[in-house]
């Protein structure tokens, strides 16, 4: 994709740094800062920066899965007022990700446009890919963290105090069961549509594609029995899964199957929808323009139309014995 190349940026076509061999591989993030209420040392013993109303901020895309997940954290834990939000446009093109307007980044930084001057704020010879999410200091003016599962748990525990909300997506007696459904989904389905949509080897795709749905079987036997991937909670695990349901179209390939066509999948995927604070997370329209807006998957551009889903029609998920949120 259109990368960073020692601070300067070079254009180039979507994932065309990860492919290899006809297959796509994801490059690593870069950033991996955190934030921790006090300040201490994060995971691994990592250094870490306090908690405080109106220092950070995420930039996101509603086209981006990834990036969408840490929107819907922050809304489920209640941190509008606390951890700032700049949405990009949703067509990623030759400049990467961009901003309508002028974007205040902090003191140090001052105005943007483009999100690799957050990249080359943070490291003036950074070389690699520019993605979304960011958390960004606007003190410090720099990135804290760019991997969407750090930032999600970030926003599930650094802000409690400031806030009073303490519900827990990633509770510890739930931990094992929630990082077992992490690991498959990320690589089968999460980034398994990615493996299908960007595949320029018909073995690349075939590989990619019939993984994810053997994995979407699975989930649906799962999903059958139990009201969460993890039991009775709603864990970071749904939030993972949800963000790659929500979006599953046909851009990438991915038509062996329609998510309609697993019924637990499918009422499962509506009644996270259907919780406060997801649903404002997704913006259809964005998701559409953004993929469909990739020339080198969907030439002409063209939007479709369809397919017309109503994701507020009920659900059968109560069913299943649910017992909502840690720390309700």
């Amino acid at each position: 994709m259109p990368q960073l190349i020692d601070g300067k940026w070079v254009k180039d076509d979507v994932a065309a740094s990860e492919m290899k061999d006809g297959a796509f591989h994801r490059e690593p993030t870069r950033f991996h800062g955190w934030v921790t209420p006090d300040g201490r040392t994060g995971p691994d013993g990592q250094p870490a920066l306090p908690a405080a109303a109106g220092r950070y901020r995420l930039f996101v895309s509603y086209l981006c899965p990834w990036a969408s997940r840490t929107i819907a954290m922050r809304n489920l834990k209640g941190l509008e007022a606390v951890v700032g939000l700049t949405v990009a446009e949703p067509v990623l093109g030759e400049d990467g990700w961009t901003y309508d307007q002028p974007v205040d980044a902090g003191v140090r930084v001052g105005e943007i446009r483009y999100h690799h001057q957050l990249y080359t704020a943070s490291d003036p010879h950074y070389t690699g890919k520019v993605s979304v999410p960011v958390l960004w200091d606007m003190k410090e003016g720099r990135i804290i963290n760019n991997e969407s599962a750090d930032i999600i748990r970030i926003l599930n525990s650094a802000f409690a105090h400031l806030t009073g909300n303490r519900l827990d997506f990633y509770p510890a007696a739930l931990r094992a069961e929630i990082d077992r459904w992490n690991e498959p989904i990320y690589a089968r389905v999460n980034n398994g549509v990615y493996r299908a949509g960007f595949a320029k080897t018909q073995a690349a795709y075939d590989e990619a594609v019939f993984s994810l749905f053997d994995m979407l079987d699975e989930l649906e036997q799962h999903l059958a029995q139990n009201r969460y991937l993890a039991g009775a909670y709603l864990t970071e695990a749904d939030i993972r899964l949800f963000v790659t349901l929500i979006r599953f179209h046909g851009v990438f390939k991915c038509n062996i199957r329609r998510i309609e066509d697993y019924p637990s999948l499918s009422n499962y995927m509506r009644e996270i929808y259907q919780w406060p604070g997801i649903r404002e997370s997704v913006r259809i329209d964005h998701i559409k323009r953004g993929y469909y807006g990739m020339r080198h998957v969907n030439p002409t551009g063209i939007v479709p139309a369809g397919p017309m889903l109503d994701f507020d029609r009920p659900h059968d998920r109560t069913r299943l014995r649910g017992l909502g949120v840690f720390g309700n």
